[in-house]
């Protein structure tokens, strides 16, 4: 029997079909097929270090491998989050601050990744208002009472912040524009150096997480003027909102979530969007993250797509505004 060569057009099609099995079969691989990282771009015991340690192991028995927590800190968090864009393996995620997924370029053109072209949002977890802290003798008893004196002392007095570009930072510059104040800028390495300077005169005004805000007006060490919620904040019982006392149409959140890189299949990315969500809302984790200081938020990936997208508006206003830029 003498063998007929295949024409060129037969050869192609074999060679497609060929490759399409192979794709199919790549496709069929059961996801997570390895062990899957969790970075976090701040040191041990961190807000956002508990938060990936609180979701890390019900994430790990819903998919049955083990989630990996690494820390890898560095400017801001945004250290790890440049790993998280460039990972090529389908199974390193982050849990980011909203600075991370929002403002970084904005901030620093050399930031090394694009929040917007390199990441995949996948699930809010999260939210919380900041809270307007004053030394414990500072005059009066609400924030008008602060303004006031802050008025009548013309720019001699200061605030604090975690850093040039963070969220108290760029909070306390939307302060200054919305009261017709000014102040000077004091920025330190993290809060509790921010508190430090405040228990010892060195700043008079500060922007600080709730959980740290309630610990210390309890030890009667710092007064409490106001969140930055729209209304009211279960995390700050008792404190009025900003808006409620004068100042109009005050609203800023600070805010953690899950992401991957920008090349994690939809599909993963669905089905760790669905997971997270019903984690973060279940009541043992809803529970531990209040303790943490954060109201759970959940929510699918293009929920979080749309808060990054309002969100980096918002605060890009803010920084054009007022000439924030992170050298």
């Amino acid at each position: 029997m003498r063998l007929i060569p295949a024409s060129p057009l037969r050869r192609a099609l074999l060679a497609l079909a060929l490759t399409s099995f192979a794709l199919g079969s790549q496709a069929a691989e059961p996801w997570p097929s390895k062990p899957v990282r969790l970075l976090v771009g701040f040191p041990a015991g961190t807000s956002p270090d508990l938060v990936a340690r609180t979701l890390a192991e019900p994430l790990s028995k819903a998919l049955g491998q083990p989630v990996v927590v690494e820390n890898r800190p560095g400017a801001g968090g945004n250290i790890a989050a440049d790993l998280v864009a460039k990972a090529t393996d389908d199974h390193t995620l982050g849990v980011m601050i909203n600075g991370n997924l929002t403002i970084a370029r904005l901030l620093n053109p050399k930031t090394p990744y694009d929040p917007a072209r390199d990441l995949a949002p996948i699930s809010l977890i999260g939210t919380a208002p900041l809270v307007l802290a004053a030394p414990a003798g500072a005059p009066g008893s609400n924030t008008a009472d602060w303004l006031a004196a802050a008025r009548s002392s013309g720019s001699r007095w200061s605030y604090g912040s975690p850093g040039i570009g963070t969220v108290g930072h760029i909070g306390m510059e939307l302060f200054k524009a919305r009261t017709g104040t000014e102040s000077v800028h004091v920025p330190y390495p993290g809060y509790p150096q921010v508190v430090t300077a405040m228990i010892g005169g060195d700043i008079q005004l500060s922007m600080l997480p709730p959980g740290l805000a309630q610990a210390q007006a309890a030890a009667g060490k710092v007064r409490l003027l106001g969140v930055t919620s729209a209304g009211r904040s279960t995390l700050a019982p008792g404190v009025p909102s900003l808006s409620e006392a004068g100042v109009k149409d005050f609203q800023l959140e600070i805010w953690n979530a899950v992401a991957g890189p920008a090349s994690l299949p939809k599909p993963v990315v669905a089905r760790l969007s669905s997971l997270l969500s019903e984690i973060a809302r279940s009541p043992e984790v809803r529970q531990r993250l209040y303790q943490q200081g954060w109201q759970v938020a959940g929510g699918s990936s293009e929920a979080l797509a749309r808060r990054i997208a309002a969100d980096t508006a918002a605060m890009g206003r803010i920084i054009a505004e007022r000439g924030i830029k992170v050298e």
